[in-house]
Order: C-alpha cells, then sequence, then structure tokens
C-alpha cells in the first residue's frame, strides 16, 4: 500500500506546488516558472522546456514524497489536522532549503537568461509552493494514511514477541 500512497501524495502535493508557483508566476509577483526552469535545466532552452520540467517535477515531487510520508509514520499522526501541519512544516524546511540552493547554485549558471536572477522573491514563491506542496502530500495522509496499517504491525508485534 505504500507505494501507491507515495505516488498519490506525490502527485497531487505536487500539482497543489505546480498551481501555487503558476499562479505567484502569472500574478507577476515573481518569476516562478518553475516547470520551465527545471525543463530548460535538461533541455537548455525555454521554448522546448515544458514536458521535460512537467516530468521531472512530478518524478521528484514521488521521490520526495516517500520522505515526507516516512517522517508523518515516525510521527503517528492521529488526525487530519495534524497532518496538514506536518506537511506544511516539511514543505517550510524544504523550500528553504531548495530557495537557499537555487539562490546560490542554481541561478547563476541556468542555461536560460530569464532564470539566471532569484532574488527573495523568487525564494519566497518557492517557499509558498513546497507549503503548497506539504498541504498536498499531508492531505493524502490524512486520507489514505501514511502506509503504515495497524493489522501489519499487529502481526509484526506478534512475531517479535514470539522471538
Amino acid at each position: 500500500m505504500f507505494p501507491l500512497i507515495v505516488i498519490v501524495a506525490g502527485i497531487v502535493g505536487t500539482s497543489f506546488m505546480t498551481a501555487t508557483m503558476w499562479f505567484i508566476h502569472r500574478s507577476g509577483w515573481a518569476n516562478a516558472d518553475m516547470t520551465r526552469a527545471l525543463g530548460s535545466l535538461i533541455t537548455r532552452r525555454y521554448e522546448n522546456s515544458f514536458l521535460p520540467g512537467l516530468a521531472l517535477h512530478f518524478g521528484g515531487g514521488i521521490v520526495f514524497a516517500v520522505f515526507y510520508l516516512l517522517v508523518m509514520r515516525t510521527l503517528n499522526l492521529e488526525s487530519m489536522g495534524t497532518a496538514l501541519a506536518v506537511g506544511a512544516a516539511l514543505g517550510t524546511f524544504h523550500g528553504a532549503a531548495m530557495s537557499f540552493i537555487l539562490m546560490a547554485l542554481v541561478a547563476e549558471t541556468h542555461p536560460v537568461e530569464r532564470f539566471r536572477t532569484a532574488g527573495v522573491d523568487v525564494g519566497a514563491a518557492h517557499i509558498a509552493g513546497h507549503i503548497a506542496y506539504g498541504l498536498g502530500v499531508g492531505l493524502v495522509a490524512g486520507l489514505l494514511g501514511t502506509g503504515q496499517s495497524e493489522p501489519m504491525s499487529a502481526l509484526v508485534r506478534v512475531w517479535l514477541s514470539m522471538g
């Protein structure tokens, strides 16, 4: 069940993040076109970057969902509110780290000029996007659980007590 929950959580979280970043970008608040920024790291051009960026973004979102869900599993979430709060907290931390990496390492060497400048507005957009991602993963964890079924953990406890 865990792999299915990871995939669903990754897709929902990445969809939330993509929508948030798209809204920020379209509103003109920041250059937050993350899909094309990621894709153009591969294609080295803006024009053909959308589909590779989308694939890279959703693939990464599914991978990161593993870590978010493992943290949520260790915290033994008891409610939807807790799942959302933990997701938002993880997203805040993840977003801050990615903003730092983006501003310190990626922006200056990006192959497409429009993505070479990453100021505080771009960093804040990434934090907002990652919070949205964490809320999406938290929503899935609150609805479907973290993939740790009670019957299985009870079975493991019985097996361990026999040894």
